[in-house]
């Protein structure tokens, strides 16, 4: 097959961007053509990937993203691809892959007069193009809370809906010699022997919840504090959070790595993953830490905080969120013995569970569509 694959905007570091590459790639090892558009690449390139560059002005995201589309519409109208792949919302699209939640959902509590604003105006018409009833676009869905929530919204029809299951690389799995990677990683940072490593992995830090982690991490008892650092790896503006992490007088314990290739080796050099997420649709970097055998403490609106307590490696909060409850879930678990119970039911989980067939499954779709 010849397909089109449209993004926004490409960097190595996105959840969004991992998946676009592992489908990519998938389609290729069985012989498919893929072009791919999008207005930004940061990274290296696949030689085998034909990427296309497209020239988009403005100054706000929502203006160049609607400029993208209509660049991409002028690029597609000469050339023909059996499919027309999306993991953005764009008009247009024969197969769209959900990585974000329901724009309308996630605003559903706004003001009357925001509706009104043009980049709500210009969100909510590129998700309806994909969802409403009627539509074309077949839907790839990552959660299974996703289905409910376009539903309730677009009703959109049930049998455009494919879900996937998590597409984790096999090679976050901890290898044999993990304990030794361990403690490598500890002495290049200068980790003592019983300092407690807490580990925050994403881009987008204020999804993700780093507020509340610093909150979190100030309000540790002194002697847990003394020895209890923080690790923050993402590519994201640190600038609030550094102010935020002075203020808190807690800027000696954390550490900002940004984005970084070599993730696996904290997951298992930390002693916990924290991930008070404001709003996640899956949540890959759970499952990355589960079969990597480190511990999480989450919070329910993610995706995939269900397969954390499938496999019983650590703790689920409920919502509505509460800073006190974080705070003492955070202290309990530093301190409990249970944590080696929880990374032995992790990587038990992680050779059992299917987490690993997402790109897969995703081309079995689409080579079905064709």
């Amino acid at each position: 097959m010849k397909l089109a694959f449209c993004l926004f905007n490409y960097f190595p570091f996105g959840g969004l961007q991992r998946d676009f590459l592992r489908i990519a790639k998938t389609c290729l090892q069985r012989g498919h053509e893929i072009d791919v558009y999008t207005a930004k690449w940061e990274g290296e390139k696949d030689p085998n990937l034909q990427v296309h560059l497209l020239p988009i002005k403005g100054w706000q995201n929502h203006t160049r993203n609607l400029n993208f589309s209509r660049e991409l519409q002028k690029q597609l109208k000469n050339k023909k691809y059996d499919l027309v792949v999306g993991f953005n919302k764009i008009p247009g699209l024969d197969v769209y892959y959900a990585a974000d939640t329901c724009f309308l959902a996630k605003n559903a509590g706004r003001s009357f007069w925001y509706r009104f604003v043009p980049r709500y105006r210009q969100l909510a018409q590129f998700e309806k193009s994909v969802f409403e009833k009627n539509q074309k676009t077949r839907i790839l869905l990552i959660a299974e809370k996703q289905q409910q929530e376009f539903q309730k919204f677009y009703q959109t029809e049930k049998d455009r809906f494919h879900l996937l299951p998590p597409g984790i690389s096999r090679e976050r799995m901890a290898p044999s010699n993990a304990a030794e990677i361990r403690d490598h990683l500890r002495d290049e940072f200068n980790l003592k022997k019983n300092d407690l490593l807490l580990l925050m992995v994403g881009s987008g830090f204020k999804t993700k919840g780093l507020d509340r982690i610093l909150v979190g991490l100030s309000s540790l008892d002194e002697k847990t504090k003394a020895h209890t650092k923080l690790f923050v790896i993402g590519q994201d503006h640190p600038e609030s959070f550094i102010h935020q992490a002075k203020k808190l007088n807690i800027s000696d314990k954390v550490l900002f790595l940004g984005g970084r290739h070599d993730v696996s080796r904290f997951f298992l050099a930390a002693d916990l993953l924290v991930h008070p997420a404001y709003n996640e649709n899956t949540g890959t970097v759970l499952l990355e830490a589960l079969t990597a055998g480190l511990p999480v403490l989450t919070t329910d609106v993610c995706g995939y905080a269900k397969y954390i307590r499938e496999a019983r490696a650590g703790l689920v909060l409920s919502s509505p969120f509460q800073q006190q409850a974080f705070n003492d879930a955070l202290q309990s678990m530093l301190l409990s013995t249970t944590r080696e119970d929880w990374q032995r039911n992790a990587l038990q989980f992680a050779k059992e569970a299917d987490i690993y067939s997402m790109s897969e499954r995703a081309v079995d779709i689409l080579e079905s569509l064709r």
